[in-house]
């Protein structure tokens, strides 16, 4: 689906949804909830912390979606929505003292490619399956999956919203900006430096 249609669609079921149609918003929470719970995953680290995360942010589009004024698209709203939930969990003190506690081998299984399947029904689940993979391969993927999300966690709030946004998600520098409350510039360079400090923070734990 291309985010033109994307868009019109999810104009379509906001607008059934503010006239009274209220399974309008459960075919809405289908077609995103995916995307926010691996977007809370590579923001938090943590799988169960994402799926709380979630739903917290769906609750808050359910009770805000009669102020949308469609000066943006839903999906850029959404993601808004989203990474400032997250930041805010990342903050929180109670937060801070759950992730001490979570042992690295905790980070959920994922088998997935890193720039596709956006629907995948586990976050990090990006690669296509090869049902070939031997034990060995099945381990070093993900021991590797592992290393990459404690090397994302190490990243600044800001630096880290901005590297999952593009790297993971795939959205455009126009998007981010708009997402993050940023010009072009200060989009870039915050991608910049995160790929750096995630190239040097991966290098270290090889």
């Amino acid at each position: 689906m291309s985010k033109q249609t994307e868009k019109g669609e999810d104009e379509r079921l906001i607008g059934d949804f503010l006239i009274g149609n209220k399974s309008s918003f459960d075919r809405l929470v289908l077609r995103y909830q995916n995307r926010v719970v691996n977007l809370c995953f590579r923001m938090t680290g943590d799988y169960e912390e994402a799926v709380d995360c979630a739903q917290e942010i769906f609750v808050k589009v359910f009770r805000s979606l009669d102020h949308f004024r469609f000066q943006s698209s839903f999906s850029t709203w959404l993601y808004r929505i989203t990474v400032n939930t997250c930041k805010n969990r990342l903050s929180s003190f109670k937060y801070r003292f759950h992730r001490k506690m979570i042992r690295l081998d905790e980070i959920p299984r994922t088998d997935g490619d890193c720039r596709t399947g956006r629907n995948s029904p586990n976050p990090g689940q990006r690669e296509i399956v090869n049902g070939s993979a031997s034990p060995a391969d099945v381990l070093e993927r993900r021991e590797n999956e592992a290393l990459l999300q404690k090397a994302i966690d190490s990243l600044p709030k800001t630096h880290k919203a901005a590297l999952v946004l593009r790297d993971i998600e795939g959205l455009s520098y126009e998007e981010i900006g708009s997402i993050l409350g940023c010009g072009l510039g200060t989009v870039k360079s915050r991608i910049a430096r995160a790929r750096d400090q995630l190239r040097h923070t991966l290098e270290g734990m090889m």
